[in-house]
């Protein structure tokens, strides 16, 4: 299993935000301390991978993830999703004892 993998819908979706931007296709996933929960997501374009991140490629467009974040992260999957309630990048996260109800904080 991987660390951590970039679904085809989120690789898409990056790469749509990266052309407008006329940015490389590298989308950032980092932990941040806060949020209602403890832990908070946030995603940013890259200008590149750091040597000691954790890379996923799907369609070639790159995931990358720094080891601190790594350790919370760990088996997630990073999806793109459109729904009633808008569209956004959504983290299936393993490791997430829990989570609250705007869907980008969690625990472990």
């Amino acid at each position: 299993m991987s660390n951590i993998i970039l679904t085809e819908s989120a690789a898409k979706r990056v790469a749509w935000i990266a052309e407008r931007q006329s940015r490389p296709a590298i989308l950032r996933l980092a932990v941040d301390g806060g949020g209602c929960a403890g832990f908070t997501y946030k995603f940013e374009l890259a200008a590149q991978a750091d040597a000691d991140d954790e890379v996923a490629e799907t369609d070639g467009v790159k995931l990358v993830v720094d080891p601190i974040s790594l350790d919370l992260v760990r088996g997630s999957a990073v999806d793109f999703v459109e729904d009633l309630g808008g569209a956004a990048f959504k983290v299936t996260n393993p490791n997430a004892q829990s989570g609250c109800g705007c869907g980008s904080s969690f625990s472990v």
